[in-house]
């Protein structure tokens, strides 16, 4: 989901990874190539790397992302790994983020992690930075890129990490976190994960696409899910939408999120696809229905201890649908810190909640007793 609130800024973003990417390697996230990022924290060196993976059926595909490893010796045992799983920056492919100059920025608790001791690596997702289309909230296709991330970097020389690893995401992040954790037991066996922390995650996509109170905010979402699904499963936007909206969702989901301000035109297709799309129900084609269904989130799985951080105030995750997440956790035994933050909005959750978390995250990688908040929500 996106960074963005009500101010949400979308402009088309800058340059691709240009040059030819090698041959498939034997293995998942195997590194095909990799070039140094300028700019790195202190004490850290950073590079930008193209690593195998496979799409939501398995099949081979190569993505690209970045690996920030803290320099000196490492650790007797190796550094523990945490996977920062960013927010929506659109569902096109020059839409990556590792290529881009806010990339360090743009990684809640960086510095925190890196003094640490960790490496940190922040996949850009199939389809962004690389050949799409990208999977937007297509839960397996998430959880790939981010597991074979942890993979990559390990496979960075001089990066010698452990196999403990934790993933920590913001937004569309958080829901690639959780489907991460879902699925890191069978995708990814011969490593460890230690826990999953979640800021702000879209849960059950019926009510996060359809459910906010910006209607702006939900023809956004809406157009990137229609844009992605029409192509990822063969779906076309006029079984729902009628051709001249499915032609306007096109055009908006062309552009990638950024902080640099709504381009008129932009913010004119936006209002006239809210328009548009003020009575239209995905939910209501059993076609689509049902993919929202089989994305969604759902506690079964998730063994590992959780994390989950939601403000009050977002207007894109709606915080009453983290909350029924939180306590369908809590049913079904699992182990939940949950962290609500008064008036916080969408854009500040992961950054507002970094000291709770990167606390957290040291408790995870020192095997201490895991907090539960569920007795007491």
């Amino acid at each position: 989901m996106p960074r963005c609130t009500a101010a949400l800024s979308i402009a088309i973003s800058g340059a691709l990874l240009t040059a030819p990417i090698a041959p498939l390697a034997a293995q998942q996230g195997a590194i095909v190539r990799s070039t140094s990022i300028a700019g790195a924290p202190a004490g850290a060196a950073a590079h930008r790397i193209s690593y195998r993976s496979t799409d939501k059926d398995g099949r081979p595909i190569v993505v690209t992302g970045a690996v920030v490893v803290p320099t000196g010796r490492a650790p007797a045992g190796g550094r523990p790994v945490v996977v920062w799983a960013h927010g929506a920056s659109g569902v096109a492919e020059p839409c990556g983020l590792s290529d881009k100059p806010g990339l360090f920025a743009q990684i809640a608790g960086l510095k925190e992690m890196l003094a640490a001791g960790y490496v940190v690596t922040a996949p850009d997702y199939q389809g962004l930075g690389n050949p799409g289309p990208h999977p937007f909230l297509i839960g397996p296709a998430a959880a790939h890129s981010v597991l074979d991330a942890v993979r990559a970097a390990r496979a960075m020389p001089g990066a010698q990490t452990s196999a403990h690893y934790a993933v920590w995401g913001e937004s569309l992040g958080a829901y690639s976190a959780l489907w991460s954790g879902k699925l890191a037991a069978r995708y990814a066996p011969e490593l460890t994960l230690v826990g999953v922390a979640a800021a702000a995650p879209p849960t059950d996509i019926k009510a996060n696409l359809t459910g906010g109170t910006n209607a702006a905010v939900r023809a956004f979402l809406m157009a990137y899910a229609g844009e992605s699904w029409s192509k990822v499963y063969g779906l076309p936007l006029t079984t729902v939408v009628k051709p001249a909206t499915a032609t306007l969702i096109t055009a908006i989901a062309r552009n990638c999120v950024s902080l640099d301000g709504f381009k008129l035109r932009t913010k004119i297709g936006m209002l006239r696809l809210a328009h548009q799309l003020r009575n239209v129900d995905l939910a209501a084609s059993p076609r689509w229905a049902a993919l929202m269904t089989q994305n969604s989130v759902t506690p079964d799985g998730l063994a590992v201890p959780l994390l989950i951080a939601q403000g009050s105030k977002d207007v894109i995750v709606s915080p009453a649908v983290t909350k029924r997440f939180v306590d369908r956790l809590c049913a079904a035994r699992a182990t939940v810190r949950y962290v609500p933050i008064a008036g916080g909005d969408h854009v500040s959750v992961a950054k507002s909640s970094v000291a709770v978390t990167t606390a957290w995250l040291r408790q995870r990688f020192a095997d201490a007793p895991a907090p539960n908040d569920c007795g007491r929500l």
